[in-house]
This record gives C-alpha cells, sequence and structure tokens, in this order.
C-alpha cells in the first residue's frame, strides 16, 4: 500500500525547476526517460513524437541556433537579449528538443497527435524526477521558429512541443502553492 501513495505524493509535489546544474543524466539514464515517454498515450500506434538530444558542445552551437532565430524575429535585438538566446541551452546539461511529427490520419487529428507529443514531453519531466534529476518544460518562441526546426532536422510536417531541460535542481524546490481540486473539478 504505501508504493502508491510515494508515487502519489511524488506526483503532487513534481514542480519545474528553472535553475539546473551538473551532472545531467547519463546515456542510459537518458535511454530509459526515453523509454518512458514512448509509453505515452497514442492513438493508432501513430508514435507521433521525436526527441532530439542536445549535450556537451553541442549546446553552444544549439545556442547559435537560438540566436540567430532571435534575429529572424527581431533583426535590431539588442546584445543583452542576443547573449541570452546564445547562452540558454548552457542552463542545464542536457536539452531535449520535443517534436511532434503529424500524419494524416482518419482517426487521429492533428490536435491528438500533438497532445499525445505534449505527454512525451511530460513524461521525460517525471522520468527525470523518479531518477533525482530536475526538469523544466520550455517553449515561447523559438519552439515557433519552422527553420529552428529545419534546422535541427525537424521535417516538414513536424513542429515542436517544446524544450525539456534537464539536470541536478540547483537550489531548494521552488514552493507550491496550494491548490484545491474543488477549483477545478465538478460532478456532472
Amino acid at each position: 500500500m504505501s508504493a502508491p501513495l510515494n508515487g502519489l505524493n511524488f506526483l503532487q509535489q513534481r514542480n519545474s525547476a528553472p535553475r539546473l546544474t551538473e551532472p545531467g543524466p547519463s546515456a542510459d539514464e537518458l535511454e530509459q526517460m526515453l523509454l518512458c515517454a514512448l509509453r505515452s498515450p497514442d492513438h493508432a500506434r501513430l508514435r507521433p513524437w521525436r526527441f532530439v538530444s542536445i549535450q556537451g558542445d553541442r549546446r553552444v552551437a544549439f545556442g547559435e541556433l537560438l540566436r540567430a532565430s532571435l534575429l529572424r524575429r527581431d533583426p535590431d535585438a539588442d546584445q543583452i537579449a542576443q547573449d541570452r538566446a546564445l547562452n540558454a541551452p548552457l542552463r542545464a546539461p542536457l536539452v531535449i528538443a520535443v517534436i511532434v511529427s503529424l500524419v494524416e490520419h482518419p482517426k487521429v487529428p492533428f490536435w491528438e497527435q500533438r497532445l499525445s507529443a505534449g505527454c512525451a514531453a511530460f513524461s521525460l519531466s517525471l522520468a527525470a524526477e523518479a531518477m533525482d534529476y530536475a526538469a523544466i518544460w520550455r517553449t515561447g518562441a523559438f519552439a515557433e521558429d519552422e527553420q529552428l526546426l529545419r534546422d535541427i532536422g525537424g521535417a516538414e510536417n513536424e513542429e515542436f512541443v517544446g524544450f525539456v531541460y534537464v539536470g541536478r535542481r540547483d537550489g531548494p524546490a521552488k514552493p507550491i502553492p496550494p491548490m484545491e481540486t474543488a477549483e477545478f473539478h465538478r460532478v456532472w
């Protein structure tokens, strides 16, 4: 009986970690995280998710792509904004780009495929937490940049779902404000 309660407590205490540090997951741990993501809900077994892991020196190259993305949106971006984009991938030892690969299907609309890929992103975060890492799922303008997606190998039928940053939590977990289920639930 205690294992399920421990699992529920784990899920009820989960929160994003905006500050992450080394070390990141090993190759074997990343494999375990990905295996968890592959168990996401998947109507018709379309497997609409793709993952691109970025770590080590490749984070610097990815930062260059983020700066180029920023300058495409805002050619007059100041140096502070450019540096922020350049250094964004260095905020964690591992960045996983989560991508949805959309497929025409008579029973599975695109919105459902996007939700499935979103579940995969969240599963990555939960798996990281279960292995004593922390994570944060980031979106924003970079996640809407089709050229950035192409730059890391994305296809025409694909979109970013976001970027899951993974590492060790730097500092204590941020406080979680209490929530009451009655504010979000009703019986019909």
